[in-house]
Formats: C-alpha cells, sequence, structure tokens
C-alpha cells in the first residue's frame, strides 16, 4: 500500500532522500546503511549536473542497491498520472456456473467498497469461483479484509498485523463480523498469481492459502510486504519510503522479497485454463459443464 504525504520543506533531494529514510525506513539499520551509501555519492559529484528523471533513475538503482524493497523508489512527480482503475475489471458466471472475478486493485473499503459487494452479489450463487489477481498490483489493507471476509466463515479471523517504525505500533486487521450479502463459503475458490501479483493481492494470497481456503494457481507473486508513503523530494520528484511491515499471525513472517508460492505453478498466461479445467473436472462436479 502506498499513501502520498506532502512536504513543504525545500533542501537538496538527495538530503531530503537521506532524512526520510533514517526517521521513517522500516529497517532502521538498512536505513542507516543506504543514507551513507547516498551521502558518499553525493559527496563524489554522482549525482551532479543529472535531469530529474535521471536522478530518480540513479537514486532508486542506489536505494535499491542496498535496501532490496519493491515499496522503495524514487521517480518524477507527474499531476497528470492517470489515477488508479477500477478494482473490479471483469465479472462473469462461466460455463459450468463458475463466477469468474477479474480484480486489479484491492480498493479500500470506502472508495471500493460498493465495486467488491456488487461483485460477490453477482457471482453468490455459483458453484465455484475463480479470482484473478494476476494483474493486482496491491492497494489498500481494509480492501484485502473486505475480501477475506466474504471468502472466510463469519467468526472473528485474525488476518494480519502491521507494525508501523514511525508510530512504533502495531494493528491487527480482522476479518468483519457483518457484511451486506452473504458470504462465499463451502465452494471452491481459485486464486490466479503472477509475478505481477504485488502488496495487498499478496496479502490477499496468503491469508487465503494459509487457512486452506484457496487454491492458488499461477505464479509466485512479486514479494512487497511493506507499506510506503510517498513524500515530496522538490516541486517535480518524490520518494515512496516503507515504514511499516506486515506479520501474517499464522507464519508469523510475510512475503516480503520471496513472494506467496502457488499451490498449483503453471505459467501465468495459462493459469485461467488450467484452473477452470480443474473445476470442471474436480469429482462430483461434473454437472457444472451441462449447467
Amino acid at each position: 500500500m502506498i499513501v502520498t504525504q506532502p512536504d513543504t520543506v525545500r533542501v537538496h533531494p538527495v538530503e531530503r532522500a537521506i532524512e526520510l529514510l533514517r526517521e521513517r525506513y522500516v529497517s532502521p539499520e538498512r536505513a542507516e546503511a543506504a543514507a551513507t551509501a547516498l551521502r558518499q555519492r553525493l559527496t563524489a559529484g554522482a549525482y551532479d549536473g543529472l535531469d530529474d528523471s535521471t536522478l530518480a533513475e540513479r537514486l532508486t538503482e542506489d536505494l535499491l542497491d542496498v535496501c532490496p524493497d519493491t515499496h522503495l523508489w524514487v521517480r518524477v512527480r507527474d499531476e497528470r498520472r492517470a489515477p488508479a482503475g477500477a478494482s473490479v475489471r471483469r465479472v462473469e458466471i462461466l460455463d459450468g456456473n463458475i463466477g469468474y472475478l477479474d480484480v486489479r486493485r484491492m480498493s479500500g473499503s470506502t472508495n471500493g467498497g460498493r465495486a467488491i459487494i456488487g461483485a460477490m452479489e453477482l457471482v453468490s450463487r455459483t458453484d465455484a469461483l475463480i479470482l484473478d489477481l494476476r494483474e493486482n498490483g496491491g492497494g489498500s489493507p481494509d480492501g484485502v479484509v473486505l475480501w477475506s471476509s466474504y471468502l472466510l466463515p463469519a467468526g472473528p479471523t485474525h488476518l494480519n498485523s502491521i507494525y508501523d517504525r514511525v508510530t512504533d505500533q502495531t494493528r491487527q486487521l480482522w476479518s468483519l463480523a457483518w457484511l451486506p450479502g452473504e458470504r462465499y463459503l463451502d465452494r471452491p475458490v481459485y486464486v490466479l498469481t503472477s509475478d505481477r501479483t504485488f502488496s495487498g493481492a499478496e496479502d490477499l494470497c496468503l491469508n487465503l492459502k494459509v487457512r486452506g481456503r484457496a487454491r492458488l494457481v499461477g505464479g509466485t507473486t512479486r514479494g512487497g510486504a511493506n507499506l510506503a508513503t510517498v513524500h515530496e523530494l522538490t516541486p517535480t520528484m518524490e520518494i515512496a519510503v516503507p515504514h511499516a511491515y506486515s506479520i501474517n499471525p499464522i507464519t508469523g513472517g510475510n512475503w516480503e522479497g520471496t513472494g506467496v508460492e502457488p499451490d498449483l505453478p503453471v505459467p501465468a498466461a495459462t493459469a485461467f485454463d488450467v484452473a477452470y479445467a480443474e473445476l470442471l473436472d474436480a469429482p462430483g462436479e461434473s454437472g457444472r459443464r451441462g449447467h
């Protein structure tokens, strides 16, 4: 998850990056190592005379050399950057009465709740569900909670904990006791994954996998379990600084740097065909073909 935090301080962008890393980066030890590396390169003139785009690329490369964190980057600010697209790109009832949801973002319950609720209502009478997260780049922990709540029993389930270095506090995330619709229970759920499945989408994958609620089919996910805030470096440059990390209550760890491995590894491009065929051919479910 990434949120934007405006800043008003005007200093050299590399100096500001160093300051933010030391204040906020989720690993103080790596933050200090990265700050030292940036300071040395700044002093040596490695960033002199670079335009914004080149400087952003160089800083990102130098940061990732020390902190291989997929939520850590520097880029040129673009006020015209398109907002995140619809969270649910496609809803379909496939032959065999199998629901299909193409979900591209884990939108929060405030701005994405209606889409999630509507999508789950449309597939509520299906016999099985395919949840396609192959192009899902993550989003809000609240969105993960809402999706998880629809697919898990009503009893309270501890889904995740998030430790924030800035506040030095840990927040627990639990499934919702009440939903504006019925839960999708006692039916197979297949989740499609790829190396583009990222962040909050990986959180949902892990939630469902470790509880045996879904079968993951496709590729190992990208591996980003930290939460970042975007800060202004200059009026034309910004940096994302991860300041918190997830702790799965069952594994005790998270998916940072490793991703979530599928139950059935197949090329992402064929994951849908494989999952759909398995569901159609599942024992006792042959009636789906002519449903």
